[in-house]
């Protein structure tokens, strides 16, 4: 198909127009997730086609969302993961080089003239956009006399220029380390955005040990902080130094929105390490934030580990309520202990608009671990006792009976006799 597929009819197209999107960011990351499917779809069946797809999505989506609310951050995360994704399809597309000069063109402008700036995370990626060393060669000595002008016209500092990590970029894709180590030396800001590239261009010379810690001295935002670790964590594990990787960077470098996805990453980029120690050294790491390790230790099977973590510091009591239902028939004593913790912090107080039904619930798994384990008689005796201790004062107590725990030796007595004990027994 001439020029790329550009007679194409993507769908997309008429979605992405200036101003398409009014304030609101829902129905645009809606779409930007359907522009993205439908690109990489097209790419499976003509690599020429999806890369024109994802040029031409990605001149259109600044206009598109120039009136969008950004101020949650929503948006800007979906044209992050979009960037991440049609990146690649371009940088790949065995384009002839007319084909990839017409892009790279289209591109650039669209670069320019997006002022919001939803298309900045494209300077990282444009020597991978140019698709070979020789054309990011090119681009480099494009940029090169802007960058030079605006870093020595400030010799105590820097001012900003666009062209500056593009070129850093397409230098790094062209092989040209020691290029990119003269032109930093006319940058004194240190900041990780820009002095990334050192630490890169050092690493790619071989001096590893300089590289990081040329790193260590720079600036970092908290933003920047797990970049920079896993930079330098990258560097020890291609020397083979892996337990001075993990041992320095490996547990920040790792940080997720979650403590479940933290342990994961961890335990991934670190097979040979014992998940129990990975976890001991997580929660080593966050002090008071034991309790948020529970849904990581027991996806690990370390389950007395878990209560450990949950006895600790407050833990999600619908949590451990969900724990005591899953594992009531496999793991009986673990699934009792869950549940009596979470009682125990919904009577504290835990838990986001919690209900009567989920501490009766969560009550009621405890009993049926407790008689699949052989503790039918300790169970109520341990959760009476805790709110009794606790002054039986909060939502569980009031829930449960507060004064002498009648529901709580009803509900004892049902568990032993059972749902088919005579009517006169029960």
């Amino acid at each position: 198909m001439a020029g790329g597929g550009k007679g194409y009819k993507w769908v997309f197209k008429a979605r992405f127009r200036k101003g398409a999107f009014g304030w609101r960011s829902r129905p645009a990351i809606g779409r930007i997730r359907e522009a993205v499917s439908e690109i990489k779809k097209a790419a499976r069946k003509d690599k020429i086609l999806g890369a024109e797809g994802a040029v031409l999505f990605l001149e259109r989506l600044s206009p598109s969302l120039e009136r969008v609310d950004s101020s949650s951050g929503a948006i800007g995360s979906a044209v992050d993961r979009a960037l991440g994704a049609l990146v690649p399809i371009i940088g790949k597309a065995p384009a002839e080089s007319s084909v990839r000069r017409d892009w790279l063109e289209r591109l650039w402008k669209a670069y320019l003239e997006d002022d919001i700036p939803y298309l900045e995370g494209l300077a990282d990626f444009w020597g991978e956009l140019c698709g070979t060393a020789e054309t990011a060669g090119e681009w480099a000595d494009r940029f090169l006399p802007a960058v030079r002008r605006a870093w020595n016209e400030e010799p105590k500092g820097w001012r900003y220029c666009k062209e500056a990590v593009c070129c850093l970029s397409c230098l790094y894709t062209a092989g040209r380390y020691k290029e990119i180590l003269e032109l930093l030396e006319l940058n004194a800001s240190k900041s990780w955005w820009l002095h990334k590239y050192g630490v890169k261009a050092l690493a790619a010379l071989g001096r590893k040990a300089e590289a990081i810690r040329y790193a260590e001295s720079l600036k970092v935002t908290a933003l920047d902080e797990a970049d920079r670790d896993r930079a330098c964590e990258e560097i020890l594990l291609s020397s083979g130094f892996v337990e001075e990787a993990y041992r320095r960077y490996g547990l920040e470098a790792a940080r997720s929105s979650t403590y479940l996805g933290w342990f994961r990453a961890v335990a991934r980029r670190y097979p040979e390490k014992d998940p129990e120690v990975i976890l001991g050294d997580l929660a080593a790491l966050t002090p008071g934030d034991e309790g948020k390790w529970f849904a990581a230790a027991k996806s690990a099977g370390l389950y007395d580990l878990a209560l450990r973590f949950a006895r600790r510091s407050p833990c999600d009591p619908r949590t451990l309520a969900r724990a005591a239902r899953d594992f009531r028939e496999t793991e009986p004593d673990f699934a009792m202990e869950a549940g009596i913790l979470a009682l125990l912090w919904f009577e504290e107080g835990l838990g986001f608009e919690v209900e009567g039904k989920d501490i009766r619930d969560a009550f009621q798994f405890t009993l049926e671990a407790a008689r699949r384990a052989g503790r039918e008689e300790e169970a109520p005796q341990r959760i009476r006792s805790l709110l009794e201790a606790a002054g039986a004062g909060g939502l569980a107590g009031r829930v449960l009976g507060r004064a002498r725990g009648l529901l709580l030796e009803k509900r004892r007595r049902d568990s032993r006799e059972g749902p088919g004990a005579p009517p006169g027994r029960r």
